[in-house]
């Protein structure tokens, strides 16, 4: 039997004004399918301790405070900074805070857009030719974090199985979280500790010991470890 079920990336309506999904609404579709706890990951804010409490008391489930970081390597799900911390928009920065707290920085949906091929074309640069080794090898972004969301509720499936081979490569086990920002989607990627999360502090050791796998499919009654798969030809 698995530890505790986690969705680790999730917005409400407290901290992104792109979501509308409350607190609420996140606790009851959180305990409607099974999920042990939640991480909440509002853009660049944590909420209030007391608010955690608050949650996590009326609800039973494990409840964490983490933030998802706007920074100039992308998107970055933090877990342990009790507040934003001027200068982190600079990942390098960000990475020398979250060190200093005992925290874990998880680089979100490394390759959203990658594969549109007006994505690059935007900023004026080519198309993304790397293959997941030399992505591995040539992206700094992979050097400062401790992990990588391998499957997003908000990314394609070839964009969540590049993250993956990416994580293998790297020997990094990846992070599964729906990234949802309503009701819908709540759970189908989550990330499954190996014992009980007891509070967030047990959850950073579990963490930074490598001691959980993703998953999907928990929303739909199809529950299974996240693993490589073939692609369908486009």
């Amino acid at each position: 039997m698995p530890g505790t079920i986690v969705d680790m990336h999730v917005h409400t309506v407290r901290g992104a004004s792109d979501s509308s999904l409350t607190p609420d609404q996140l606790i009851g579709e959180a305990r409607r399918i099974g999920l042990g706890g939640v991480n909440i990951t509002e853009h660049d804010r944590v909420w209030d301790a007391r608010q955690i409490e608050e949650l996590r008391d009326g609800s039973g489930l494990f409840v964490s405070r983490g933030m998802e970081v706007s920074t100039d390597m992308g998107h970055m799900i933090v877990i342990g900074l009790d507040t934003y911390v001027p200068g982190i928009r600079q990942a390098t920065e960000l990475r020398r805070v979250v060190v200093e707290a005992g925290g874990f920085m998880i680089v979100a949906h490394p390759f959203r857009h990658f594969f549109d091929p007006i994505h690059f074309r935007r900023d004026g640069r080519g198309p993304f030719e790397m293959n997941p080794v030399e992505a591995a090898e040539r992206m700094p972004v992979f050097q400062i974090v401790d992990e990588l969301e391998v499957a997003n509720g908000g990314c394609t499936q070839r964009e969540n199985q590049f993250a993956l081979q990416v994580a293998g490569i790297l020997g990094r086990r990846g992070i599964g979280a729906s990234d949802c920002h309503s009701v819908q989607g709540v759970g189908c990627y989550t990330t499954v500790f190996e014992e009980a999360v007891r509070d967030q502090a047990h959850m950073l050791e579990l963490l930074h010991d490598g001691r959980f796998q993703a998953h999907e499919g928990l929303n739909v009654g199809e529950f299974r470890p996240y693993v490589e798969k073939p692609l369908r030809a486009r």
